[in-house]
């Protein structure tokens, strides 16, 4: 046994704070903790002077994103900048005209930003593959970094940003919502940089709306003894989803199917399917408590991302209740442009050719492409000809190309392409079915029951593609970027699915794995707990004494540290 020393202490609690990257900041591992101690201890003698606290939540905010993603910071001050002028420069155009013209600026500064480090390598090899080019796409940020810092960031690689999907698409709501008059931009720089850098909420979500969080910034510091409880409460909450759901589940199974499906019979296969889907919920939305936990600790609110998104009785729930940020702003931001349930717009048009030409550069096939345009082709003459089937077919266009998109925006493949179609596919053939369904009478106990058994399973199903994808993404393939290992994992499923399931092997594979099993089956059961029991217990906690509060979590944060995988796992949705 060592000897403890003051010195050894303070070098272990230091440590992860002098080394820029070798310990990023993460909510699972301590240094995190220790950080946001640090902040609340300076938060307590500024939270009630507003423009200090903003300044001073934007600089640890900065620190946060740099100790995650090192240098790239500087993309999130360099959005913050043009996005906050961009936005004074909307609101102050006197013509339409040159408001659109400071808009479409704003988005494309954000777009290029994204597509350069996200999908570069994706249009890239699209392009290789059907012109027989061999481009390869350089990292010209790194290169410039080191020219003029004299680093040796790699420039081969392009590598991806932490949560740069999340700052991005709100920095564009933003802009889009002075445009529209929602909105007027912050008088303040900081105030602004602090919305776009929030830190609980930066890399990982949920995607917050500036008209929801910028009237918070200037509002005085409010929070009553109910809601600190409930703070603590949904930390404890996230944390508890993480350690002994989501890892647990992931280390001990569902890792080891996904990593080599076909040593794995088809029950096995289907067993981590269902033990992925609780993986991803539990993962994504202990993230969002504790970031929602964290944010309400220093007197922000953020908005609900997940209402047991596994009770939905039809794809379009579904996703009303799956990721809601998300899902709301492409909703207003996407789908709504393109025409929404009104019919098409020349957005929609615009975006139906990009997807199509996507299709074409991936697939190399002048005979499918010509095969899909004379589709579309009969399909809009059809439409002219009967004024209500062109209604009906561009609101179910335009559901389609959102949830395709959608799916790009979870990663530069074509597996979260076709997820995202899916899914699509999904919320239309609902719509279809509603209209002729005799079994569609919502407080029949056995139709709701029958729905959301369909609805789970085929969500659950189309996730074959999401993990493959999220595995296979392209800046995580080799250096020829070859479209073949990204479908072989699904590929490898669904044969062992649908060719080997092997019966025989279920008793014994439900022995083995029974602990596993037993963990998945607890998980589902508390999702499936009704929304007023679940409201009763947190109101329970948090109204109890602030005692009481910190001794249970003290019993819950060393279970999780007893129970936890040797190698914790970072949150799956850090990647987009």
């Amino acid at each position: 046994m060592t000897d403890f020393s003051i010195d050894k202490f303070c070098r272990w609690i230091f440590k992860p704070f002098l080394n820029s990257l070798e310990h990023p900041m993460i909510f699972t591992e301590y240094p995190f903790w220790i950080f946001f101690l640090f902040v609340l201890l300076g938060y307590s003698f500024i939270h009630k002077k507003p423009q200090i606290r903003s300044v001073f939540l934007f600089l640890v905010s900065l620190y946060f994103y740099f100790k995650t993603s090192g240098f790239f910071f500087s993309i999130l001050l360099f959005s913050t900048i043009v996005d906050f002028y961009l936005g004074k420069a909307i609101y102050k155009s006197k013509k339409d005209l040159t408001a659109k013209t400071v808009l479409g600026l704003s988005i494309a500064s954000n777009l290029i930003i994204l597509i350069y480090f996200k999908y570069a390598y994706f249009f890239t090899d699209s392009f290789n593959a059907i012109i027989g080019s061999d481009w390869h796409p350089i990292n010209h940020f790194a290169e410039l970094t080191n020219q003029f810092t004299g680093s040796s960031f790699r420039v081969d690689k392009i590598l991806l940003p932490v949560g740069i999907s999340f700052y991005t698409f709100q920095t564009m709501s933003y802009s889009i919502d002075i445009y529209r008059k929602k909105l007027s931009p912050v008088k303040n720089i900081f105030d602004f940089g602090f919305y776009v850098s929030f830190f609980p909420q930066l890399v990982a979500g949920p995607i917050v709306r500036a008209s929801e969080f910028i009237p918070q910034i200037q509002k005085p510091y409010n929070i009553s003894k109910q809601e600190f409880g409930m703070a603590i409460f949904w930390i404890l909450n996230g944390l508890l989803k993480k350690f002994l759901l989501a890892d647990y589940i992931a280390v001990n199974f569902v890792d080891r199917v996904f990593d080599n499906p076909g040593m794995f019979s088809g029950f096995e296969n289907l067993m981590a399917l269902y033990g992925y889907s609780l993986q991803v919920y539990a993962d994504f939305s202990g993230y969002t408590d504790i970031a929602i936990g964290i944010a309400l600790l220093l007197g922000f609110r953020l908005p609900k991302n997940f209402n047991s998104p596994y009770k939905a009785d039809n794809c379009g729930e579904f996703w009303r209740r799956w990721h809601i940020s998300l899902s709301s702003w492409l909703k207003d931001y996407l789908y709504i442009p393109m025409g929404g349930n009104r019919g098409g717009s020349v957005f929609s048009y615009i975006t139906l050719s990009l997807i199509i030409l996507f299709v074409y550069l991936i697939s190399g096939s002048l005979a499918l492409l010509f095969g899909i345009l004379a589709v579309v082709f009969l399909t809009l003459i059809f439409s002219e000809l009967f004024p209500k089937f062109n209604k009906w077919y561009l609101t179910n266009i335009n559901i389609m190309l959102t949830m395709l998109i959608g799916g790009l925006w979870h990663g530069a493949s074509w597996n979260f392409v076709l997820w995202g179609g899916l899914n699509g596919l999904g919320i239309v053939t609902y719509k279809l079915w509603k209209r002729v369904s005799p079994w569609n009478n919502k407080s029949n106990w056995f139709n709701r029951v029958w729905g959301i058994i369909i609805t789970f399973n085929f969500v659950t199903f189309t996730r074959i593609w999401f993990r493959s994808g999220s595995i296979n993404s392209w800046d995580q393939m080799d250096e020829s970027h070859n479209i073949i290992s990204e479908w072989f994992t699904a590929n490898e499923i669904l044969y062992q699915l649908f060719f080997n399931f092997q019966w025989k092997l279920i008793g014994e594979v439900l022995t083995v794995y029974s602990n596993v099993f037993m963990v998945i089956s607890i998980g589902f059961a508390i999702h499936f707990i009704p929304e007023k029991w679940k409201i009763w217990y947190r109101e329970l906690f948090s109204n109890s004494s602030v005692i009481l509060q910190l001794l249970i979590s003290f019993i819950a944060v060393f279970f999780m540290y007893q129970i936890a995988s040797t190698s914790l796992q970072p949150f799956i949705y850090f990647q987009f």
